[in-house]
């Protein structure tokens, strides 16, 4: 059986909101399920809280919240997607709530249309493009940009994740 060679032409879909979502699948780290999150005073609204992963503080960010709407409630089918995004030349984990997870999908690039500049109940930076498959679209997004650099420092300096990074490094 041949083994499957991953690319940056696949996708991770999943819900959140009623609504379906793509992350690159080079960007995926793992999916747990919900659950063990510690809440942690004086973050941002969309950060539910920071769990232990095999040692490591990982921030858990509400993308609901991130992209304006309502909270994510909790159910059966609520994971946790760890991702693992770039800043300022540094790698982070992140936790990213969803609703539940569909499958991988391919999407080539000339199925990936840029981010529209209205429409959207998210902001443009947070759209890596918009994949369209079967005649609907899918809202890619780029996990780069999910956190500002200034959002960054802030969950930094309350979970002591500066510390684990340098550590790593």
């Amino acid at each position: 059986m041949e083994e499957k060679k991953y690319d940056e032409n696949q996708f991770l879909t999943f819900m959140l909101g009623g609504e379906v979502f793509g992350i690159g699948i080079l960007h995926i780290k793992e999916i747990i399920e919900y659950g063990g999150l510690t809440f942690v005073p004086m973050m941002p609204p969309f950060i539910r809280g920071v769990i232990n992963l095999r040692g490591n503080v990982v921030p858990v960010i509400d993308m609901s919240v991130r992209f304006g709407q309502e909270q994510t409630p909790i159910t059966k089918k609520t994971c946790i997607v760890i991702i693992e995004a770039k800043f300022s030349n540094e790698k982070l984990d992140i936790g990213v709530l969803v609703d539940s997870v569909n499958e991988v999908i391919d999407i080539t690039p000339s199925e990936i249309e840029p981010p529209p500049s209205f429409g959207t109940k998210i902001q443009i930076d947070f759209i890596y493009g918009m994949g369209k498959i079967d005649g609907k679209f899918i809202i890619l997004l780029n996990v780069n940009k999910v956190l500002s650099t200034s959002e960054l420092a802030v969950i930094e300096e309350k979970t002591n994740l500066t510390k684990e990074i340098r550590q790593e490094a």
